[in-house]
């Protein structure tokens, strides 16, 4: 009957969830023989197995729909899933006063940037002054130092030695947080600064792109990971980290264990980024739209993290709040154009919309009103 509607040429509906998908593991289930649906309408709560790609040929576009469960009922329920919105965001931002100044809001060292890829550094250091930052320092090879001070006066730049890749970050005592990754290129010697870095800096840290790909490729370096650290792999940054995964649901099970053993945060980028937290815990985020699939759009997920963890969040609460404000953004500059346009420049401009929208749904939070 599954075989016979899927070769219909109609609209296809599922109600709760299409029929013969399991609600979590498909590892072994029989594809064919599940419904592949235009539409899926779950009841209260979406399933699980929603949150990943290999299953979007089967749920097609889903949407929540209430039927009333009890809410004591469902609240009681202990799950370590989370699927996040506005409503659990809002309460975690923090709110300003009037005196306070630059001092109170972190500094954060960038360390990013190659010969070729200075932009990289240029799109992270815009995004963490977009999102709150009080002072930010880029460290970069010299080659980057025009292209920055002409794109972003509001940043410090600490030149390296060496004028196309980073050969030595230097001291990281007076800053408040430190991201490391974007356009960082793997020179050997790029590579033995990064170790330096791990080893000696006692600071919150983002690794994201090249940072994990010289993790990827050093792995005696995971001793030095950290609870103050998050990670920022897209899936195939993910499988050189962790190794290869079937689907998605045993990629998650690897996120899982890998955050465990390690003691650290894992922002796994995708249509549903999943954060996963040293105890356990998944939270999927809700925001975002594949106009993001940009060069570019993972560098200003660096940038915003930085800020939130120099400004004194804790990781955890950077990486769900973090990936939530940037997939917002995303949805904004989406409206303002169309998928097809959005490059990563657009997302770091909407950032201040997407503070203040998120904003609306706080009411004791009015520090957006003047």
């Amino acid at each position: 009957i599954i075989r016979e509607i899927n070769s219909a040429a109609c609209t296809r509906i599922a109600v709760d969830i299409p029929s013969g998908l399991f609600g979590e593991d498909n590892g072994n289930n029989t594809r064919e023989n599940i419904i592949r649906a235009d539409f899926t309408l779950s009841f209260q709560f979406p399933k699980l197995a929603f949150m990943f790609s290999d299953n979007a040929e089967f749920t097609g576009e889903w949407f929540v729909l209430p039927i009333g469960l009890d809410k004591a009922a469902t609240e009681a329920m202990v799950s370590p899933y989370v699927l996040v919105e506005g409503g659990d965001v809002a309460g975690m931002l923090r709110t300003r006063s009037r005196f306070e100044h630059k001092g109170n809001f972190g500094h954060g060292l960038l360390v990013a940037g190659s010969s070729g890829r200075i932009g990289a550094a240029i799109l992270g250091a815009g995004a963490a002054l977009r999102s709150g930052i009080g002072l930010l320092t880029c460290h970069l090879p010299s080659c980057g130092e025009i292209a920055l001070h002409s794109s972003l006066p509001e940043a410090m730049i600490r030149q390296d030695n060496s004028r196309d890749y980073v050969t030595d970050t230097g001291s990281t005592d007076m800053y408040n947080a430190v991201a490391a990754g974007p356009g960082l290129g793997q020179h050997k010697d790029t590579q033995e600064a990064l170790f330096r870095l791990l080893d000696e800096c006692s600071k919150p840290m983002i690794l994201d792109a090249d940072a994990l790909n010289m993790m990827s490729v050093n792995k005696e370096w995971y001793s030095l990971l950290r609870p103050d650290m998050i990670l920022t792999p897209h899936p195939k940054e993910f499988e050189r980290l962790a190794g290869k995964s079937q689907n998605g649901f045993e990629r998650l099970e690897r996120q899982i264990e890998f955050c465990r053993e390690h003691k650290c945060t894992v922002v796994l980028k995708g249509a549903f980024t999943s954060v996963a937290t040293r105890d356990g815990r998944i939270y999927f985020n809700s925001t975002g739209n594949p106009g993001m699939a940009t060069a570019g759009s993972g560098d200003a997920l660096t940038g915003i993290l930085l800020s939130l963890l120099a400004q004194g969040y804790a990781p955890e609460d950077a990486a769900v709040t973090g990936v939530y404000i940037h997939g917002l953004a995303g949805d904004i500059a989406a409206g303002e154009s169309s998928f097809e346009s959005i490059i990563a420049s657009d997302i770091i401009n909407c950032l201040g919309k997407a503070f203040n929208k998120l904003r609306e749904q706080n009411p004791l939070d009015k520090t957006y009103e003047i």
